[in-house]
């Protein structure tokens, strides 16, 4: 890397504290600016996705069936006509946004024993809430992943 020798960790160099103090204070502003120019970007796309919207034919059919005729109504009929037509990233995002996966039960599972694994990890490290029934869970979790990657395989 061409470029790694500039780099200079706070601590390490030969600025002095103040200019140290100095450089954090504008990183924080800065990243203060662009956490709020991020949440004025959501405010705005929230607020113009609730507007009603008047879209030939389709309009009335969401009002119908009790919708408003929003933007965000427009945008998932469409999304659900691209699907429909079949388009898969349409289809998988229609999914994710009603909260279905494609993830198998086992793969839930299995996600689901890694958070308890790291919990143990922590509590064995930090020695916080040490509990020999949250690790003979984890065992039992861990034995059903394999249980069940063996009843895959078989199959």
């Amino acid at each position: 890397m061409a470029n790694e020798q500039n780099l200079i960790p706070y601590g390490k160099g030969n600025r002095s504290e103040s200019e140290e103090r100095e450089m954090r204070s504008k990183g924080g502003k800065r990243s203060g600016e662009t956490r709020r120019r991020k949440a004025a970007l959501r405010d705005t796309m929230n607020r113009l996705l609730t507007m009603q919207v008047e879209v030939e034919g389709l309009s009335d059919i969401l009002r119908s069936d009790g919708g408003e005729s929003t933007y965000e109504e427009v945008i998932a009929m469409a999304m659900i006509q691209q699907a429909s037509l079949g388009d898969v990233k349409a289809y998988q995002a229609i999914m994710k946004t009603v909260g279905q996966t494609d993830k198998s039960e086992a793969d839930l599972e299995e996600q689901r024993s890694k958070v308890e694994l790291n919990k143990a990890r922590k509590e064995d490290i930090t020695g916080e809430n040490e509990n020999d029934e949250a690790l003979d869970r984890l065992d039992q979790i861990l034995k059903e992943v394999r249980d069940n990657a063996v009843k895959q395989e078989t199959k």
